[in-house]
This record gives structure tokens, sequence and C-alpha cells, in this order.
């Protein structure tokens, strides 16, 4: 009974010993990521106010299938300008939107993926917004050419415009 347990356990003990070595090196991949990210938006805006090793905030990774799911918001109106990385949003078969509403807002959008569905993209008047790749659409409509299409609709629209802000 002894051996056969330990027969069983030992290809788990060694699979979670492999996921802790690499655990580190994941981190690192997504750290690299996230930096590259941010220097593509930065070089696409040429002149921005964040200087060489900005501080920004991250939005999470929206998801939606079939219309379930949480839409991304940032609605955080800053006194000066933020830097704000957007990570992917994902629609598949249903409406997403993205609300990106802070007139100080730099947004740098890493990709978005809308298959099958409606995607709008909402961004303040004075906001500006960078992707960090370039777009495709495959049977679709995507005038501004952000993110991956297929089979839908990607739309990028301003509001705020001629408010105080």
């Amino acid at each position: 009974m002894h051996a056969r347990f330990v027969s069983k356990a030992l290809p788990v003990a060694l699979l979670l010993v492999l996921a802790c070595m690499l655990a580190p090196a994941t981190a690192r991949a997504q750290s690299d990521e996230t930096n590259s990210s941010i220097a593509a938006c930065l070089k696409a805006w040429g002149k921005h106010p964040f200087g060489n090793n900005p501080a920004y905030r991250t939005l999470s990774t929206s998801v939606k299938v079939f219309g379930i799911g949480q839409d991304t918001v940032d609605n955080q109106v800053t006194a000066e300008p933020a830097l704000v990385l957007i990570n992917p949003g994902v629609n598949v078969m249903g409406g997403s939107r993205i609300e990106l509403l802070n007139p100080r807002g730099w947004y740098c959008m890493r990709t978005t993926v809308n298959v099958m569905g409606g995607m709008e993209i909402k961004v303040h008047c004075d906001a500006r917004l960078a992707l960090t790749s370039d777009g495709t659409t495959v049977l679709g409509n995507n005038p501004e050419n952000k993110g991956v299409t297929v089979m839908g609709s990607t739309r990028v629209e301003r509001v705020g415009c001629g408010q105080a802000s």
C-alpha cells in the first residue's frame, strides 16, 4: 500500500516542483511583456509627460462570452496625466464595452479580440489611446483598425467632447 501511494504521489510532487521552478520565469516574461507594451505606447505617442521609467496602473482583463461577463470601465479622473495599461479584452458572440473616461488618461491597450460580436470602445475626447499592435479584421467592420475582429464589429467613439474637464 505504501509503495502504491509513493508511485502515485511522485508524479504530482514532480509537477509541483516544476511549477515552482517555472513560476519566476513566467512572472519575468509577463513583466517583460508589460514593459514592452508600455514602451510601444510611449513610442507611438512620441512626446509624453512620463519620463523613462513611468509609473502606471493596470486595468484587468475583460472577458465576455455570449454577453456574460464584466465590461472594462475606468472612470477615475486624475488631476495629473495618468498612464494606464489595459490588459487584453476578449468578446465572443455578444456585446462588450470598454470605457476610458479619464480626460487626463493616456491609455495603452495591449489588444482586443472580438469574435462574432460587437465591441465598443468609448474614450474621453481629451484622453490619448494607443494600441501595442496593429489591428486585423476578418469578415467584419473595424474602421479604426483596433485589435482583432472576426465576423463582428469594433467601434471607437470619443465621448465628453465640449465638456469641462
